[in-house]
């Protein structure tokens, strides 16, 4: 019997961050009283001495590796196969986070069933609910194939199963919640997160499987546990969407095998998560009549445009210190913007509240919604809409220059699609791919964009 080893250290359960005695502030994240005790014991040797041995190879060169046998595995879920760049490719660890409710169980159930329907072979290993739980859930969203289910919460038993079986996709729902035996801390914590992860991407590179992990997010919004399991995988998406709202996004953060930034949306209904083929029209308002303090942009996601529009409200304010709230809007760049407005243009926006926000819930990250903020500021100050089949794009700098944005031919072509008949754009040496069907207004300062939508 091989000689047991055991180890105690102090680490973060919120970081990671070991140390041989407990410390009150975390060095990494700064994080107080963060620090908990983990024991661990393993047997002496090789800690894979069981498990799926990787193959001896010798240095190839670029041009001699094929990887016509790595054809990438489709569920047919448009959105889903987007995000991951076309598909789930053998082999690859993916994880998959998100708020407590958000839909991430029913995503990948859903996902597990297209696949099983084309022939994939799939292992759902769930260690927060039942098989009967998963079974009503399946029943609500119509799934009738087989998906292999398995309510377990031990890895080593869960790899058993995978070794019996031999799936192409394991999921693994939650990694919070599997533990290993030689491990002593509870499920979830840092150690036993990171281990976990650890043997699961041994086993997807050394098996061929594809790993989908279920992870949990903090209040901050950031993925549970260690920050090297968002290093350890291969991809990385987040699943947003407001408890409010009828809509989910899909955003990928990190892809190895794809685009990042991508991002699909999806419809939360009765029936499970509907794919949203036209996103453009969810963060579009329906009203016919112009409104003043609404403007149109076009968000590049990715690849993928979408069209999102921008409220703001000025109103005198009675307060010493006037308010500035958004929502789904960088403040700092409204900062920005309003002293530009204050500076450049000359209005006088000190004694007014400004609320700014991105209609839908939609939060507006890339700065060539700038003018269109600035366009929705001007509107709502002097209370006069312009025309809404505008649209209206463009960064805007400190030193009030309009300034070029990429991917303006993509932008024009989905705004062209909604029915947007103008667009105010930057000034650029060059514009291919323009729509015949859209009037182009070519502006290199605020003042010139003012004077063409008013």
């Amino acid at each position: 019997m091989p000689k047991l080893k055991t180890k105690t250290v102090y680490a973060c359960q919120s970081c990671g961050h070991q140390s041989p005695k407990w410390l009150g502030k975390c060095p990494d994240c700064n994080q107080w009283n963060s620090f908990v005790e983990e024991t661990f014991t393993k047997p002496g040797g090789s800690e894979r001495g069981d498990f799926f041995t990787l193959t001896t190879e010798t240095p190839v060169a670029l041009p001699e590796i094929s990887f016509e046998n790595k054809k990438r595995l489709l569920s047919t879920i448009g959105e889903f196969d987007r995000v991951l760049g076309g598909g789930v490719v053998p082999g690859s660890l993916v994880l998959i986070g998100g708020d407590p409710g958000i839909g991430k169980s029913t995503l990948v159930l859903q996902a597990l069933d297209r696949l099983v329907k084309n022939g994939v072979s799939v292992l759902y290993a769930t260690g927060e609910e039942s098989k009967e739980q998963i079974k009503i859930r399946a029943d609500r969203l119509g799934i009738s194939s087989r998906v292999m289910v398995i309510a377990e919460n031990s890895l080593d038993r869960i790899i058993e199963q995978v070794k019996k079986l031999n799936p192409q996709i394991l999921v693994v729902d939650s990694i919070q919640t599997v533990y290993l035996d030689e491990l002593e801390s509870a499920p979830g914590s840092v150690s036993q997160v990171r281990e976990s992860a650890g043997k699961l991407l041994f086993l997807s590179k050394s098996s061929g499987i594809s790993t989908i992990l279920v992870g949990h997010v903090t209040k901050e919004g950031a993925l549970a546990g260690p920050r090297i399991l968002e290093h350890m995988v291969d991809c990385v998406l987040y699943f947003e969407g407001d408890a409010h709202q009828h809509y989910r996004i899909l955003r990928t953060i990190k892809n190895r095998y794809g685009s990042t930034n991508e991002i699909g949306v999806f419809e939360m209904t009765q029936a499970g998560l509907m794919e949203v083929e036209n996103p453009s029209s969810l963060f579009l308002s329906n009203t016919a009549e112009k409104v003043a303090g609404s403007a149109v942009t076009a968000s590049l996601e990715g690849l993928r445009p979408l069209l999102v529009e921008i409220q703001a409200l000025v109103s005198g304010s009675v307060l010493p210190n006037p308010r500035r709230t958004t929502l789904g809007v960088d403040p700092g760049r409204v900062a920005i913007l309003i002293a530009v407005l204050e500076k450049v243009v000359g209005l006088n926006l000190y004694g007014q509240d400004i609320y700014v926000s991105a209609a839908g819930g939609f939060k507006v990250v890339e700065p060539a919604a700038d003018l269109a903020i600035l366009a929705a500021l001007v509107s709502s100050f002097k209370n006069r809409p312009f025309p809404k089949e505008t649209l209206v794009i463009g960064e805007v700098g400190l030193c009030g220059e309009v300034r070029g944005v990429h991917g303006t031919e993509i932008r024009l072509k989905e705004a062209e699609k909604m029915g947007f008949k103008r667009c105010i754009l930057p000034k650029m040496k060059k514009i291919s791919g323009i729509p015949s069907q859209m009037e182009i207004v070519s502006v290199q300062s605020p003042d010139e964009a003012l004077a063409a939508l008013f």
